[in-house]
């Protein structure tokens, strides 16, 4: 790894402090910015392998199945994703490991010294995208699974060229104001990850979300590959995960949900793609990758006693998931929701399909400007008539909802990623 002089060096927290000190910059679409920055940098990522994963929901689970099994393969694996739940060092990692303080500290001052010769200066995430490129070049990542931040066309990560295998999961209406108001506009944006001639994995989506990525795989001569959840059998189920069978294979994921057996059948597919490529990957490194993944929040289970379950749901897709869970996993047993949301989510629809569950809501305000506050949303969930209570901070909403929930109930904590750290916090976690 090139060094500079060592006074010169930011440390870790200067480094983290420089990339949110752009957050005033907000999220300016296109990749003009990232093309020059990484121009500064030499273009590390043309040296760099991919899969390149978009979507609205899954993305974060799928990219931690294939991360998990390529790393189990032997291949040095690199995982570029976003939002962190506790430390930004989450968002950079290889082979399971977080990128160190030294290395952060020390390729954001190269970062920095090439975007300080920018006349417009990237924003916050273009910073984070040239960061994981320039760390996975220099650490000679075999493969980096790379998660889109928002949207696909314009977002950052697309400078790359065309990758291994472009990955797109469920998509939902999200993030409306910069992607489209309807499914196919959305669906559009996340498909501009599709390159020429590259292969692509399809979730399997309703038809006109299909009918998009179809015409877009035709125009850029892409081949098509759909995960086909036919293939997977749910075999058994507690809240220790699943075990499931793919073809003739039966694999066990600690995710929790249907959804993640869909979120599976994408990362399986791609595997495939991948294999005949000439990746080679083992139907026991697939066994032994799907049984070691990690991704936390998402259903995941805190504290047996009393239950206390957490999950990144944030959005009325997400809450779908998110009930039915509930439904399986808790049949009759009363729940107690401690949740805060953002203020630009469609919350009205996600409290919609909770509140019939609902034994008790503990609102707390999300660690993020665009929270709405644990008061506004108290005030929007009265109409429901459930027992609510607004807590001051996350902390003292953890410790309200397991007093609210006693030794028969459960707790679920869901409503913004913003708030799922801080509640891990509780637990040591």
């Amino acid at each position: 790894m090139t060094m500079m002089k060592r006074g010169a060096l930011m440390s870790g927290a200067e480094a983290i402090a420089y990339i949110h000190s752009r957050t005033w910059l907000g999220s300016r679409p296109g990749l003009s910015r990232t093309h020059a920055l990484l121009d500064g940098l030499g273009h590390p990522e043309r040296g760099l392998r991919f899969v390149h994963i978009a979507g609205t929901n899954g993305k974060g689970s799928t990219a931690a199945m294939l991360a998990s099994v390529l790393r189990t393969a032997g291949y040095r694996t690199g995982l570029n994703s976003s939002p962190y739940l506790q430390t930004f060092h989450e968002r950079v990692q290889i082979n399971g490991t977080m990128i160190s303080d030294a290395d952060l500290g020390e390729l954001m001052t190269e970062v920095k010294a090439a975007a300080d010769r920018m006349d417009d200066p990237p924003t916050e995430f273009e910073l984070i995208t040239a960061l994981a490129f320039l760390y996975f070049q220099r650490k000679q990542c075999d493969i980096v699974v790379l998660e889109v931040g928002l949207g696909g066309l314009l977002d950052s990560t697309n400078v790359i060229e065309a990758p291994e295998a472009a990955v797109i999961t469920a998509i939902g209406l999200d993030h409306q104001k910069q992607l489209g108001s309807t499914l196919e506009e959305i669906a559009s944006a996340k498909a501009g990850i599709i390159k020429p001639d590259c292969d692509v994995v399809l979730y399997q989506q309703p038809a006109r979300v299909e009918r998009v990525v179809e015409e877009v795989c035709a125009r850029q001569s892409a081949r098509l590959h759909r995960a086909d959840f036919s293939r997977l059998t749910p075999l058994r189920h507690n809240l220790d995960g699943q075990t499931f069978r793919w073809d003739g294979q039966e694999l066990f994921l600690p995710l929790l949900g249907d959804h993640q057996l869909c979120n599976a059948a994408a990362a399986l597919t791609t595997v495939e793609v991948l294999r005949r490529k000439g990746w080679t990957v083992r139907d026991e490194d697939i066994r032994a990758g799907f049984a070691a993944v990690k991704w936390p929040a998402r259903f995941e289970v805190l504290e047996r006693q009393p239950l206390f379950i957490v999950d990144g749901g944030h959005n009325p897709q997400c809450v779908q998931a998110l009930v039915r869970n509930l439904q399986d996993y808790l049949p009759n047993r009363p729940v107690t929701f401690l949740t805060g949301v953002l203020a630009d989510k469609d919350y009205p629809a996600m409290y919609r399909q909770v509140a019939p569950m609902a034994a008790h809501f503990v609102t707390v305000t999300p660690l993020s400007t665009r929270a709405l506050s644990a008061a506004e949303l108290a005030a929007h969930l009265e109409p429901y008539g459930v027992p609510t209570v607004s807590a001051g901070t996350i902390e003292e909403g953890v410790e309200i909802a397991k007093k609210l929930a006693g030794e028969d109930g459960a707790v679920c904590a869901f409503g913004s990623l913003y708030m799922a750290g801080a509640v891990r916090a509780c637990f040591g976690r």
